[in-house]
């Protein structure tokens, strides 16, 4: 068994990273657009006289790199031939990630909103696979901008478990024209400040607990009901994520995204792609750390004698790098076995190896951030190192995005018996 990388995927890297040099880091570099990763980072980005919200040139010049990289013909590298991307794989796409994320922050990638010049896009996925032809011609402007489609899953009352929603769409005729109303609440419906529709998924059937009778609807953001009650002020600013509440809001037949009754289907297809990239760049980031820890300790020399030499300071490191070292394997392999399978055969054979990954990865992201402003010592705590940063992040993706405990009793559910094949 061969575990080195193709050719052609070293070769990919080695391109991004001229890309990166030519056109990427000379825009980080001007207009001090560098406050937007230096010490000033958290400032420069949030708009706190406007609700903590991003600021306007912050989200400019991420759209600007995006557009730089798009005519590069990077950002699409995932996305289907068909709308101009290549068909990247999950394994391409977790190396990618991985490699962006070793690198450090930079203009390049920046985890805190998924930014990349080559795009993460489960949205674009979800559009492909069970969109109807007139939803699919959303793809290419979803891709440039032109359209911005958050995700409405989690409720105020029910985190993680979306079976038990409370948002209802009932069947109904308004003006003579078939629909839905529905009514509700959504959290951490990240975008929704640019958004011009939201993925709102909504019980049109069943009863609580059940997986089947939960339906998708892309609902326009002015539609009149719809309504941003409040922004979540975070762990690490800006925040973008508000409590959206819905109120008696109509929407026609063709509002409906996939199969009535079967939207939990959608929200999979999303989680799935998202978390094992994920993963790989909480994995970078672990590494970006290490090696940092590894070259402060080999250059500082308190007392005469280099930190390196120090063995409370080398075991921490060498654990955190095994530790690195051992998922990355698993990541890789579980990106590989998900491009030979179906969305629903990765949801009944694979998605605790997903949740393996997931859950580790955030966890030595954190450990090693951690670790890395021990080794620091005062410069570690200060905003001028990144380390704050990184920590903050990836405590926020254990808490929020399908936590460490959920995704533990995932990999519980198939360990036990009580999920995985068969059980679907």
């Amino acid at each position: 068994m061969d575990f080195s990388l193709p050719a052609d995927l070293v070769a990919y890297l080695g391109e991004l990273d001229r890309f990166i040099e030519r056109e990427i880091k000379p825009l980080e570099e001007a207009d001090d657009n560098i406050r937007f990763f230096d010490h000033r980072r958290e400032w420069a980005r949030t708009d706190f006289e406007n609700g903590g919200l991003p600021r306007h040139e912050w989200e400019a010049l991420l759209r600007k790199a995006k557009d730089l990289a798009d005519a590069a013909g990077h950002l699409r590298f995932p996305v289907p031939k068909q709308y101009g991307g290549r068909d990247g794989s999950n394994l391409w796409m977790a190396v990618i990630r991985e490699h962006f994320a070793a690198k450090g922050l930079g203009l390049h990638n920046d985890l805190q909103n998924e930014h990349s010049i080559v795009g993460n896009f489960p949205v674009v996925t979800m559009l492909d696979r069970y969109g109807r032809d007139d939803q699919k011609a959303m793809i290419d402007g979803s891709i440039r901008g032109k359209y911005r489609i958050t995700f409405g899953l989690t409720e105020p009352h029910h985190g993680s478990d979306a079976t038990h929603m409370e948002t209802r769409a009932v069947p109904a005729t308004r003006d003579n024209v078939k629909g839905w109303i529905i009514n509700g609440e959504k959290m951490w419906t990240t975008g929704m400040h640019v958004a011009t529709h939201c993925a709102l998924f909504a019980r049109t059937s069943g009863n609580d607990g059940d997986a089947r009778g939960i339906s998708c609807f892309l609902v326009p953001a002015k539609t009149p009901g719809v309504k941003v009650e409040e922004y979540m002020w975070t762990f690490n600013m800006p925040t973008d994520h508000p409590r959206v509440s819905f109120t008696d809001v109509f929407v026609p037949e063709d509002a409906q995204f996939g199969e009535v009754g079967r939207g939990l289907s959608l929200a999979q297809c999303f989680v799935h792609q998202n978390r094992i990239r994920q993963a790989a760049s909480s994995l970078g980031a672990a590494v970006y750390c290490i090696n940092e820890s590894v070259k402060y300790a080999r250059e500082r020399k308190p007392f005469g004698r280099a930190l390196a030499e120090n063995q409370a300071i080398q075991f921490p490191l060498v654990e955190l790098a095994t530790q690195a070292e051992m998922l990355r394997l698993l990541i890789r392999k579980t990106a590989w076995e998900m491009d030979q399978l179906t969305e629903e055969q990765i949801e009944r054979t694979l998605s605790d190896r997903v949740s393996m990954c997931n859950y580790w990865a955030n966890r030595l992201c954190c450990e090693s951030a951690d670790r890395a402003m021990q080794v620091h010592g005062g410069m570690g705590y200060s905003r001028h190192k990144p380390f704050e940063h990184i920590y903050r992040h990836h405590r926020r993706y254990r808490i929020t995005e399908g936590s460490e405990e959920i995704q533990m009793r995932k990999v519980a559910g198939f360990l036990f018996g009580y999920m995985g094949p068969g059980k679907h």
